[in-house]
């Protein structure tokens, strides 16, 4: 079972990369599902074939889905959302206000991640082909599954112990609607189910890598390079760099000339930030490269014979070493400046921050009874020394 995350920034051709993907996958036999979790969905229009919320056969052990996050939301949120309008509604906030305020920000793109677990432990696929939204949607998306999972196992206990304790009194001293019955409590509770297991699915190399399509311009390099950190950050894979819309040596028109050297640039600022992942190349078509056919053609000049499931590069985002009497936690941060760092130990967790993400680490019992001794930056990885007392 392989799953493959296919990212970068908008315009880039995410989507396409996406759907070649999928193409030659199943071209060779593989049993396929390309599904879109971008709120603007394209997925439709590079097949040219209607797509809906449910997956749709498009060729021969191909299919495709996109995703309806708010079907996925009414399904887990309903009897939630309908408790939290009441409540609104209580306080004089009324109609479209209320409702917007009924959902938290992000929450439908979750639910469109809960699907891609889904199908992954359906049996029913040998790869799944995600195309994401853009960089900063997926990188929230990625993030809120260990984010949600924290608030859950910290303070939903709590909450529902309140809840219990309250809804008698508050009954009888308020007009405020009842307290959250057992049915609210056990839809929060069955949210946090579906997401369970995403991350560790998502953060497992061996299932699931990241692939980062990119232009060759100085700003979509420049935020493929971040988004290349903070992936890293989170715990997710990135095994190949694709760079889409090289002008082919065979543009010799002098209009071009210039637009040759300033990709040729580019293009070595690529080779030599990203050089220990696998990087492709792909040109800029003469054509708009939509239908089976020239998606195809995509696919043969993208992968040139490989594999589109195979692993294109073995690294792993953060390992765990041992130094003589130390133990080392190592994660992959590249390009990033030491001031953009910092590392806090709180109680059982290690808290680390990168640039404008944070990333809380829940310690394993072997480090739990030792102390942060120092945090370095090294070659492109943030190494946490942890020691016992002298």
């Amino acid at each position: 079972m392989r799953i493959l995350l296919v990212t970068g920034k908008g315009g880039v051709g995410k989507t396409t990369v996406s759907a070649a993907t999928a193409v030659k996958a199943a071209e060779m036999g593989y049993r396929t599902l390309v599904t879109s979790t971008d709120p603007a969905h394209s997925l439709a229009d590079a097949f040219q074939v209607k797509l809906g919320d449910q997956p749709t056969k498009v060729a021969d052990q191909l299919y495709a889905q996109q995703i309806d996050s708010q079907e996925r939301l009414e399904e887990s949120w309903g009897d939630v959302r309908d408790y939290l309008t009441e409540l609104f509604d209580w306080s004089g906030l009324k109609g479209i206000e209320a409702e917007e305020l009924t959902v938290f920000p992000g929450m439908d793109e979750i639910f469109s991640l809960a699907s891609v677990r889904d199908h992954a432990n359906s049996g029913d696929y040998d790869l799944i082909v995600v195309d994401c939204a853009p960089t900063a949607e997926t990188l929230r998306l990625l993030s809120l599954p260990e984010v949600l999972s924290w608030y859950m196992e910290k303070m939903f206990p709590i909450g529902r112990r309140v809840v219990n304790l309250i809804r008698p009194v508050m009954s009888r001293v308020s007009t405020l609607p009842p307290v959250a019955d057992d049915s609210v409590i056990a839809a929060v509770a069955t949210f946090y189910e579906r997401l369970d297991g995403i991350r560790e699915i998502l953060a497992d190399p061996e299932i699931t890598s990241a692939r980062l399509v990119m232009n060759p311009e100085k700003m979509v390099i420049s935020e493929a390079r971040r988004t290349y950190t903070y992936l890293g950050l989170f715990g997710y894979a990135v095994d190949t760099a694709i760079v889409n819309r090289v002008l082919p040596d065979s543009v010799t028109d002098p209009y071009f000339n210039n637009w040759h050297e300033i990709q040729k640039g580019h293009l070595e600022s690529v080779y030599e930030g990203f050089a220990d992942v696998d990087i492709r190349e792909l040109r800029l078509f003469d054509e708009e490269m939509v239908g089976l056919e020239r998606l195809q053609t995509v696919g043969d000049e993208l992968y040139e014979g490989r594999d589109p499931v195979d692993h294109f590069s073995a690294g792993r985002p953060f390992r765990v070493e041992d130094e003589g009497d130390n133990v080392v936690l190592v994660l992959s941060v590249p390009f990033v400046d030491k001031a953009e760092v910092d590392v806090l130990r709180h109680g059982d967790e290690l808290v680390i921050t990168v640039g404008p993400y944070r990333r809380s680490f829940v310690l394993p019992d072997s480090l739990k009874r030792r102390h942060v001794r120092r945090a370095q930056l090294v070659e492109a990885e943030l190494r946490v020394t942890f020691g016992l007392d002298e």
